[in-house]
């Protein structure tokens, strides 16, 4: 059993299944999808920065006196097909899913019996999106189906007033933010609990290490739950499950511990924007960098998309979406279930990536650039006269190379036609017997 101790708690195995996953989607969802302008942060920059984009947005387009909570009944969810969402998931080739159940902004996407008459039963869609989702995902996918959850609330009164008291009063965690966590994990028995929002107030003030050693000794979930490091100022990097260290974390090498890189579709914001432009978003050929570079660090993505408030994935996320699961059919060997290799980028050829996979045995380099003469130079792979085999992921043959000296290697890519390459962005060679 785990003590409620950063010491005991730290020392509790991460599930395998989290590694072996390597790819899953964030969605950010709830009323600030109905300004669904700027970003997710809408009403803190807003009320409390009064920063001039968004208080010109609300005095054009809103009657004076018009509260952030009267966004409530406009976040109607009208279109919401949780079975379609599910099979776009599906479609994507992730492994896990995590929704907001609750944002800074306070409303709870469940019915909450915390968040009186701020939530998604009682106000706006008046349906229990969480269970709707979790029902969809279990029985028309393998994803892994998880929860993100704020510790804090920007303008909830009694967090308000802990913080006033240098947070030595507890009475925000004790009657809000702590029965809406055991509330979750025992209605929906998420997989993931991804905690974000400490509001500078420690991990004793928030009893992380209390619940946590709950999490993991008698919830309904402790055998299969993963959780990041999100637990209280300090905790980041430093304690929790998997470390996420900050938003868009692409370190670049190999870390000692499991990570994740959770990183946004549209470049500036997590929530939708109906004022994000083309190129606000990242392309399929950004994605597929992403994902090689975070794999072969041994980290896992989590890519997120925004709906919109009537409940709509934007057409520009499922086509991203359904791109990287078709890069994923024909590449998936070289992601999922691998582990880092010895070398994580190529020493010759920039844009190469390099993951292990462990029951075959094989070395598997990821390229990004498929070079104009068609030979590829790696500087990593030890190849072995006689034995080594080199193939691409899709094609069926087997290709030539001569090795250069002790360490390096040419290889003769094929000569295709755009319509006979096994994809369009980013291949994998796979490599048996090299030192």
């Amino acid at each position: 059993r785990y003590e409620p101790t950063w010491g005991s708690l730290d020392t509790r195995p991460l599930p395998a299944w989290f590694d072996e996953a390597k790819f899953g989607v964030f969605i950010h969802w709830g009323v600030f999808s109905v300004p669904s302008f700027g970003s997710e942060w809408f009403w803190w920059y807003w009320q409390k920065e009064k920063r001039e984009p968004y208080v010109k947005f609300m005095d054009t387009n809103y009657p004076p006196g018009f509260s952030y909570e009267d966004f409530g009944p406009l976040f109607t969810a009208e279109f919401f097909d949780p079975n379609q969402w599910a099979d776009i998931l599906k479609a994507s080739g992730a492994k896990y899913v995590v929704l907001t159940s609750k944002h800074h902004e306070g409303f709870t996407l469940w019915g909450s019996k915390y968040s009186w008459n701020w939530n998604a039963v009682d106000v706006g869609p008046k349906r229990d999106l969480v269970a709707e989702l979790a029902t969809s995902v279990r029985n028309r996918t393998d994803l892994h189906f998880g929860l993100y959850h704020s510790l804090f609330e920007w303008f909830n009164p009694l967090f308000l007033e802990d913080a006033t008291n240098a947070f030595k009063t507890r009475k925000f965690p004790t009657s809000k933010s702590l029965p809406e966590l055991y509330e979750i994990v025992n209605k929906y028995q998420p997989e993931i609990i991804w905690s974000d929002g400490d509001g500078n107030a420690p991990d004793t003030y928030w009893n992380s290490t209390g619940f946590l050693a709950w999490l993991y000794n008698d919830s309904p979930v402790r055998d299969t739950v993963v959780t990041n490091d999100r637990w209280g100022a300090g905790s980041i990097c430093a304690h929790g499950g998997f470390y996420t260290c900050s938003d868009r974390y692409n370190p670049g090498h190999l870390l000692p511990r499991k990570w994740e890189n959770c990183m946004t579709l549209d470049r500036s914001s997590w929530g939708y924007r109906r004022d994000a432009r083309l190129p606000d978003y990242l392309s399929i050929e950004d994605l597929v960098k992403q994902l090689a570079e975070t794999v072969s660090c041994g980290g896992n993505l989590l890519m997120n998309i925004g709906p919109t408030h009537d409940g709509r994935i934007a057409v520009v996320f499922e086509e991203r979406l359904r791109q990287v699961g078709s890069w994923l059919k024909v590449n998936g060997e070289a992601i999922y279930g691998t582990k880092p290799w010895r070398a994580q980028n190529d020493t010759v050829t920039p844009g190469v990536w390099y993951t292990f996979s462990p029951k075959e045995g094989k070395v598997n380099a990821i390229f990004l650039n498929w070079p104009v003469s068609g030979i590829l130079e790696l500087g990593e792979p030890r190849a072995k006269f006689g034995e080594t085999q080199v193939k691409l992921a899709g094609y069926k043959e087997l290709l030539k190379w001569v090795a250069l000296g002790e360490k390096r290697m040419v290889i003769a890519l094929p000569q295709l036609t755009p319509q006979q390459m096994p994809c369009q962005w980013g291949w994998t060679l796979q490599l048996t017997e090299v030192n």
